[in-house]
Order: C-alpha cells, then structure tokens, then sequence
C-alpha cells in the first residue's frame, strides 16, 4: 500500500452538499455559522470553507471542512455533537444531503474554477468491474477541453458508502460539454449493469477564475481573501468611472438614465477585474496562498493590511469634491 492509499495518509476534506429549503437561506446560514463554531475546536481541525449556492449552476450549499487526518475526520463525523446540530437543522433543509471524505494529496481536490462531484453506489460483487470502467471513464474525460484534474475515492468502511469522483474543470462551458458529450453518455450506458444509483453536483467556487495558482503549493487562496482582494480593486473602478465617465459622459453627455449608466459602468467594471485582480494577486501570493508553517498571524496580518488599504481609499476618495 503505498501513503495515497493509506486510511489515514495525511490532510483530508470532508466536503457536505446540502441543499436548503426554499426561504430558509438566512437560517441555514446563521446554522452554518453555529456548526463552524463547534468544528473548530475538533482536535485536528486545520479549517473550513462554505460555498453558498450560484443559481442556475449551483444550488446546493457546499461546506469544506479539513482535518489533519481520516482519524480526526472520522470523528467529527461519528461525534455526538456533530448529531446534536444536524438534528436541529433538519426544519431548514430539503432532499438528500451527500458528505464525502475526500484525501487532499491528490492533484484532483485542488479548487478549480468549476467542479462535478459524482457520486455513486456499486452493485456489490461488481466492484473490481467496476474499478476498470472507472480507468476508461478516467482516461477519455482527461482528453475534454478545459480539463484541470481528477480525483477518485473508493468508499470508506463506516463514513462513506459511496464511490467519489471530483472532476475539475477551468470553466462551466467545457465541464458541460463532458457532461453532455456522446462518448461519456455511452460510457455511462456501459457501467449500467454495474450500478445501482448516481448523482452529479456542480460547485463552482466565487471568484476563483479570476485567481491563478500562487504559492509553493499551486494552491487557491481562501474565498474570503479572494473577497477582500476583489473588493479592494471594484471601489476605486467604480468611483473612478462613475466620477470620469459615467457621470460626466454617460448621463450628462449621453443622457443616459441612472439605471443604465449604472450597468455599463459595472460591466466596464467586471471586464477590467478580469485584468486587474490576477496581476494584483501576484504581489499579495505570501498572504493569498502563504506556507502551512506561515502560522494564522500570516493571515491576520494580510488581512489587517488589505484593511488599512480600505481605509487609505476612503480618505483619498473623501477628498475628491
């Protein structure tokens, strides 16, 4: 057995898809607020991301949870109190919910742009048949467009039931045409005979696409620190413009209503993000994506600094009459 396939090989992922009752997404958030709370006292916890729903794409809650090993994963999962809360939140929620225990050594967990996870139940006796099928499935999706990685979990004795597959891709154009393509659709018309149910859920994961891999570890920054970044340069484009272009031009020469100058001015505003935040991200790479060792001053640091830059924005701007 060598360290991929052993149970308890370093950092896993517990990865929850969850979908809330219709009216209940404040609850469910105030709820996932109180289970982050209890989570991060779990011996072994290293942290947690919540990715709320996108619709159309999304519509499920997904919750990223790391531990430093299947053991310490394990028993958050079997844990009283993880029972305690799960039993409170069942008013707020609405169909089956899917948690998977995902190791995160594989270049397949790495965050992309646009993920399917697949879920799915064998027949039992058609395991090993079914470990074959999974290598040609494996092989032909390598070669779609826009393919970033893949990551295969088999089931784990008393957490989970069911066979994981993550597929990531760079946009969700590329991952539907997999999706939708003939070759997958006939290689899923093969494995019929050896299974008994599966499901896919799409994640896509804020503003990831605007983020390039940084770091030693060609990781993804934190969705909040993607927020931060992103928010520190869409208020100067959009006083800016507003103050140079749409003001003066689009409404005063133009005559164009508020309503309308206000979506020019954010879709001028989201092309030039497309430029503005990877080139940004750079000079920010020991805070978006800093060493495991780096410590959390490292990003208590950053953090109060991208604040302190927020503050020299507002006095400069206050000052423009």
């Amino acid at each position: 057995m060598n360290e991929a396939d052993a149970p308890d090989a370093g950092p896993v992922s517990v990865v929850t898809q969850t979908c809330a009752r219709e009216g209940m997404a404040e609850e469910f958030a105030r709820w996932q607020q109180k289970i982050g709370a209890e989570v991060a006292a779990v011996p072994g916890f290293l942290d947690q991301n919540v990715i709320p729903p996108t619709p159309p794409v999304q519509s499920d809650w997904v919750i990223v949870q790391r531990f430093a090993s299947t053991e310490a994963a394990s028993a958050w999962l079997r844990s009283e109190q993880r029972t305690r809360l799960l039993n409170e939140a069942q008013p707020l929620l609405a169909g089956r919910d899917d948690v998977h225990l995902v190791r995160d050594s594989g270049e397949g967990v790495r965050p992309a742009p646009v993920s399917a996870v697949i879920s799915t139940r064998v027949k039992p006796g058609q395991e090993a048949a079914y470990r074959r099928w999974e290598q040609r499935i494996a092989a032909a999706q390598a070669k779609s467009p826009g393919f970033q990685g893949y990551r295969f979990e088999p089931p784990i004795p008393g957490v989970q039931d069911d066979w994981l597959a993550i597929l990531r891709f760079d946009t969700q154009s590329n991952l539907q045409v997999w999706l939708d393509s003939p070759e997958r659709k006939k290689l899923l018309e093969d494995a019929e005979p050896l299974v008994e149910e599966y499901h896919t859920r799409v994640v896509r994961t804020g503003f990831e696409q605007w983020f390039p891999p940084v770091g030693a570890r060609d990781a993804r920054p934190a969705a909040w620190k993607q927020n931060m970044i992103v928010l520190l340069l869409l208020y100067p484009v959009v006083f800016l413009f507003g103050l140079a272009v749409q003001t003066p031009l689009l409404m005063g020469l133009a005559g164009m209503p508020f309503w309308l100058a206000l979506f020019v001015g954010n879709v001028v505003s989201v092309v030039l993000l497309n430029w503005l935040v990877p080139w940004v991200s750079g000079f920010f790479g020991w805070w978006l994506a800093p060493s495991r060792k780096a410590g959390v001053w490292i990003d208590a640091g950053g953090g109060a600094f991208i604040v302190v830059l927020y503050a020299l924005l507002l006095l400069i701007f206050s000052k423009v009459p």
